[in-house]
């Protein structure tokens, strides 16, 4: 018996699901050309406005961002001289002397430096010349530890208060000794330091003399006001 015989005298026919190379083919330019077409990218002018956007963006946050770093390494140093100056306070009452912190000019930069009382009349420039009043700390510079930051001021400030006058080109105000100087009973001389930024960030500690204690305060510069940190 034939194969035509078995099958019924039916003949075969083939299955529409058979392979045929010509439906293929097509089915395979298809895919070929949906890749093309998803894989063409951004056009020159969706780039151009893309980057175009990036860089108006950058502009508009990059000044904000450097403020506000600025602003942050500044209080930072702010902070760390408040701090120094209440441990003198605190060494004076501990050791039961006067104690001081001198700041001198050198290379267009503030030393900080603590000395004690050795003879009973406070700590004086003289004395420290003399060997007299001892340097219990050694110098510090603040743009050591805080880069771009010192004792400084910027041009034109405005008196803090009503009570004091404008510091002008002088950053630190504890008259001609350019000294805190601190008690065994923890009062201290009255005075205020300036310290800048380096992209203008102003701040001021002012030390209340019949307390030794610090405030410190902010400059506004769109307000042209000090304001309490």
């Amino acid at each position: 018996m034939n194969s035509h015989e078995r099958n019924g005298g039916r003949s075969f026919q083939p299955s529409a699901l058979s392979f045929r190379p010509s439906a293929l083919r097509s089915q395979e330019r298809g895919w070929t050309e949906r890749r093309e077409r998803s894989g063409d990218g951004y056009s020159l002018l969706e780039l151009v406005f893309v980057l175009g956007l990036v860089t108006t963006v950058l502009g508009v946050a990059t000044p904000n961002v450097l403020a506000g770093l600025d602003d942050a390494k500044t209080v930072g140093a702010v902070r760390y001289v408040s701090a120094e100056l209440q441990r003198v306070r605190m060494d004076a009452v501990t050791r039961g002397v006067n104690t001081a912190m001198r700041f001198s000019q050198a290379d267009g930069s503030y030393i900080c430096a603590v000395y004690a009382d050795g003879n009973g009349d406070g700590v004086t420039s003289r004395d420290i010349q003399r060997g007299v009043d001892t340097k219990i700390q050694g110098d510090q510079r603040l743009p050591d530890q805080f880069s771009g930051v010192d004792f400084g001021t910027l041009p034109g400030l405005p008196p803090v208060d009503a009570s004091s006058s404008a510091p002008g080109q002088d950053p630190i105000k504890f008259g001609s000794s350019n000294m805190a100087a601190f008690t065994p009973v923890g009062t201290s001389s009255s005075g205020s330091l300036y310290i800048l930024g380096p992209h203008g960030a102003q701040y001021v500690i002012r030390v209340l003399g019949e307390t030794g204690r610090t405030r410190i305060l902010k400059f506004n510069a769109r307000t042209r006001r000090w304001e309490p940190l």
